[in-house]
């Protein structure tokens, strides 16, 4: 649950640079749930993703706010809050300003990354419980973004474009550093999500090597559905971790761009 959103990004990375997919009042509801040996499939967390019209210095941006909580009936076991907050510029379409705010458990980590999209470079600034604050600056890529502004990346695909079994990679922004992630389209299929229904999916496997701070380890892979629609919003993701594995599930949605045609009647 943890960097449940830096998986999320990873299906709606796919094929070639693309403008940005930002649409106003949507909001994107996600239930996080742990399965372990002698632990039942339990709820324990939920994840939401908001997009609003704003401004910031002086000029119109998208505000994409992504906060992931664990439920309150497990708060006192682990509190975890985790608050991601983009901006993007409605011109550009790319994000201009990046920050985090980590809060789980005992540990706390904070960090800012600013783009400059003439020079093709970013600053970023990062900083953890008891350590003192770090900077650095680095080359951009075309490609090269937060998890949070990936999550937005390609929501445009012509999913007819999806070669089954071809492997692509994508580049997250991670500190001081690009962090690639692997993918492969699995191809169709029909998937039943939680309270939610039938919906005809595109399936992605893909891989994340482990990092300071993260569960997952070097050649993981987990596996993602993402509507088979024009709005393509991750549907389901199912992953394994150090101890059992994680699920996480769209819960509600509202003020999507386009019909949610996926949903099978």
């Amino acid at each position: 649950m943890k960097r449940i959103l830096c998986l999320l990004a990873a299906l709606l990375c796919s094929g070639a640079a693309s403008a940005q997919y930002y649409h106003p009042g949507e909001v994107l509801e996600y239930r996080v749930s742990y399965k372990a040996r002698l632990f039942p499939n339990t709820e324990v967390g939920e994840v939401v993703v908001a997009t609003r019209l704003e401004e910031y210095g002086g000029r119109p941006v998208y505000t994409i706010d992504a906060r992931g909580r664990t439920l309150p009936t497990y708060r006192w076991f682990y509190d975890l809050d985790d608050r991601y907050v983009v901006k993007a510029d409605t011109a550009l379409r790319r994000p201009v300003r990046f920050e985090s705010d980590l809060k789980e458990g005992g540990y706390t980590f904070w960090s800012r990354y600013d783009y400059d999209w003439d020079s093709m470079v970013i600053a970023t600034r990062w900083q953890s419980r008891r350590n003192p604050p770090r900077a650095d600056r680095f080359d951009l890529t075309p490609e090269s973004m937060d998890a949070i502004s990936l999550f937005f990346r390609m929501r445009s695909a012509d999913a007819d474009s999806f070669v089954e079994g071809e492997i692509r990679t994508l580049e997250m922004v991670l500190e001081n550093k690009v962090r690639r992630i692997s993918y492969r389209f699995e191809g169709r299929e029909t998937k039943r999500i939680l309270n939610m229904g039938k919906f005809r999916t595109l399936r992605f496997v893909c891989q994340l090597g482990s990092t300071e701070n993260y569960s997952f380890t070097d050649g993981t892979e987990f596996t993602i559905w993402i509507s088979d629609d024009e709005n393509k919003i991750p549907l389901y993701l199912e992953s394994p971790v150090r101890v059992g594995s994680i699920q996480a599930y769209i819960h509600r949605v509202e003020g999507l761009r386009y019909p949610l045609a996926s949903r099978v009647k």
